[in-house]
């Protein structure tokens, strides 16, 4: 599933319309409706502005309905759509591969926020 189609789903399962979610955001509806439609390259500022709307982490928005964290770090082949870049690839492949690229960064960057909050409590416990 995509990035705007977790989106979509995510603002159904709240009930909220397209309108009220544009509200949350201080955009055009129009605007909010075409990255529900994958039409708009969203910003990841944008991305963590969705997020927020929702009461979820940015992560949870880019793994929603993936089966495990661990296996998208992990093997990234797979998990990242990974293609060989050729020459004859199209800009929306290579655009598909940035995004999942930076979808990438996020995660690890998630990760390292994980550990240093796991070793505050670990240091925590010993004392």
């Amino acid at each position: 599933m995509k990035v705007h189609e977790k989106i979509r789903s995510v603002r159904l399962s709240k009930g909220w319309s397209q309108e009220e979610m544009a509200d949350k955001l201080y955009m055009s509806v129009n605007g909010y409706a075409n990255i529900e439609q994958g039409k708009t390259d969203v910003q990841v500022s944008r991305l963590e502005k969705i997020a927020e709307a929702f009461g979820i982490e940015l992560l949870e928005l880019f793994t929603l309905g993936e089966r495990n964290v661990f296996y998208l770090i992990g093997d990234n082949q797979n998990s990242f759509n990974c293609k060989n870049l050729q020459s004859t690839e199209s800009s929306n492949d290579k655009k598909e591969l940035e995004h999942e690229l930076e979808k990438a960064r996020l995660l690890l960057q998630q990760k390292d926020k994980e550990i240093v909050h796991l070793n505050k409590i670990i240091s925590l416990l010993e004392k």
